[in-house]
Formats: structure tokens, sequence, C-alpha cells
């Protein structure tokens, strides 16, 4: 079946961490929440790497350094190395460093983890615009990161320097709630000089790219809570993704994803590696999943059965997509989801 209108689930016999060879893991709402680990997620990743999976952890948030984020996932009781992690933050300054001459100085709008990567391709950052850089490089900075910063991007980029963002996530998710991520403050200097930016971050293929490249992944399995990075960076990087519903992806938004936005496997938290996915089967006119059955009618998703929530939804995506096709479902599943508990 062609990855691009994927109509159902896919099943597997084999655990998933026995079937690929590396897990490309997205960090907040899979790993942790608010900076404490999510249920299940230690003991499921040391299974897994027991077992002789590859982790590896892959995050759009250009701010902390791959040494950091290391330190807190070890102490989190995840032992992890530098090594171990991915950032948007690598993933751009590997693009700027193919356009630019080895040594140019950067413009950096953000964190130390820009300026760090960016060393690491023997590129200079600089502060100001008047440093004479050869590109701009935005990414998020955290709350404090001053207006003026943006200034600073806005009058390079003006002047025809090459701009560049680690990613363009609108919002990053805090100890308080929502907050808005770097690519809210892309928008303000899009705004000021009616620029666009390469952008390097899941889910274009520049992240992708990069977590090939430092993981050296044969068979890998992109595992995360975001449909618009984690899965559509799969989808664009043609390799399997497992969506667990630990973050912010409810089952209504899975039911109406689009082909781009549908995981290859559906669980509840990183558990779902460990063990072999259910077969979502046909069954008359719908699908079966356990003890659940699902169909399309006219206007919305019907389930019957009883069994685990996470096949009732199974079976319901299913439907949804099948119905759906290439487009994005929009029968009501309400009733089916409050059914299931979801």
């Amino acid at each position: 079946m062609s990855r691009s209108v994927r109509t159902r689930p896919e099943g597997s016999g084999q655990a998933l961490s026995e079937a690929y060879d590396t897990a490309l893991l997205d960090l907040d709402g899979v790993v942790y929440a608010g900076g404490s680990a999510i249920a299940h997620a230690v003991e499921s990743l040391a299974t897994a790497r027991t077992g002789g999976m590859r982790l590896a952890y892959v995050t759009n948030n250009a701010l902390r350094t791959p040494d950091t984020v290391a330190e807190h996932l070890t102490e989190l009781g995840i032992p992890t190395g530098a090594d171990d992690v991915i950032t948007s933050a690598q993933a751009v300054a590997r693009l700027i460093s193919e356009q630019v001459p080895q040594g140019a100085r950067v413009l950096v709008i953000g964190g130390e983890g820009l300026r760090v990567a960016l060393r690491e391709r023997g590129l200079v950052p600089v502060e100001s615009a008047d440093d004479d850089p050869a590109a701009v490089v935005q990414g998020y900075g955290g709350p404090e990161l001053p207006w003026g910063r943006f200034a600073e991007a806005s009058y390079a980029v003006a002047r025809g320097v090459p701009w560049f963002a680690s990613n363009t996530d609108l919002t990053i998710p805090s100890g308080r709630g929502i907050a808005p991520g770097n690519g809210a403050a892309v928008e303000v200097v899009r705004i000021a000089t009616g620029a666009e930016p390469q952008v390097a971050g899941k889910p274009l293929p520049p992240m992708h790219r990069e977590t090939i490249l430092r993981t050296g992944a044969k068979r890998p399995l992109v595992v995360g809570d975001r449909l618009d990075t984690d899965i559509e960076g799969a989808f664009n990087g043609d390799v399997d993704s497992l969506l667990v519903l630990t973050g912010v992806t409810d089952g209504a938004q899975l039911l109406a994803a689009p082909p781009q936005h549908r995981p290859t496997y559906v669980d509840a938290d990183l558990r779902g590696m460990l063990g072999g996915q259910p077969e979502v089967a046909e069954a008359g006119d719908g699908f079966r999943c356990g003890g659940w059955t699902a169909r399309a009618g006219a206007d919305r998703l019907e389930l019957d059965g009883d069994g685990e929530a996470l096949d009732g939804l199974r079976a319901l995506c299913a439907a949804a997509w099948t119905a759906a096709g290439a487009g994005v479902c929009e029968l009501d599943g309400g009733k089916s989801l409050a059914k299931l508990g979801l």
C-alpha cells in the first residue's frame, strides 16, 4: 500500500523494539511532560535498549544543547549521552554550512543550542546585523529573549542576508500551559521583512536527514505525540511511525488525520514499543480490531463490541480513513469515541 493513502493502522507480529533497529523519539509529550518522566517511559525505554534497540532523542527545541538534554534524561533514569540527542539546531547548522563558506559569520537569534551547533560546523556565531553575517539563523530562545533580537534579524534579512529557522512550531508546551514557540517568533521577522526562511526542523527533510546521518539507522521507527511534526516527519522521510497518546493528540484529531498525518501504529504510551501491534482487518463493510468492529455510515462512524479501548480506536481509524480516502474524515465520531471513554 502506498504510504500516501494509508487507510488503517498496521499490525506487527514482532515487538516493535525488535522489528526496528532505532527509535527516533520525540521528547515532550512522549518521554517527559513538564520536565518529569511520563508514566511507563523509563521502564519501557530500558527494556527496549536492553533488547538491542538504539534510542535516539529528536527534538525541535533549539534552545538546549545535546549535553543538557542528555543530562536531564539521565537524571530521569534514562541513561543518555550527548550523541543520542539530535536537535533542530544541529539540522539547521548543517543546512547553513552547505550554503556559506567555512568560518562564515552567522547572526544568531536564539539560545546556546544554536551557538554550539554552529561552532560544530565551523561557523562563527555573531550578535549584530552589523557584524557582516553571511546568514541569519533563528531558533527558540526562551521566554526571556529580548524583543530587540527580532529587530537585528529583520535588519539583516531586509539587506538580503539568507535567513534560516530551526523550526516553525507555533507553540511550545510549558509547565504552566502552552506558550509561543519559535514559529511565532519567525512570524515577527516575516511580517517585518516579507521574506521566507529556509526551515530545517520536523516535519521537514533536513531534520530527518540529520537523525539518519547521526544514528546510522537502517530501519528507524519515529515515535511521537504530534501529528503535524513527528508523524508528518516520518511520512516525509518514508519511514514508519508510532503515535503515543500521552501528549497533544487526542482521538478526534487522529480520526480526522489527512494522509500525511496517519501513523503506522497507535498505542497508549511507550509500552507499545515492547510488544506486537494488533491487526486491523476488514470485516464485511467495516473493520475489526480485537473485540471491536467499526464502519463508516452515511454521516457518522459506527462502533460495536467491547474490549480494549485502543482496539476500538484503531478500528475507528480504519473506518474513518477509508471513508476519507486521500482527504480528511468529516464523519461524526463523537459518540463512538465516547463509547470508548476517549
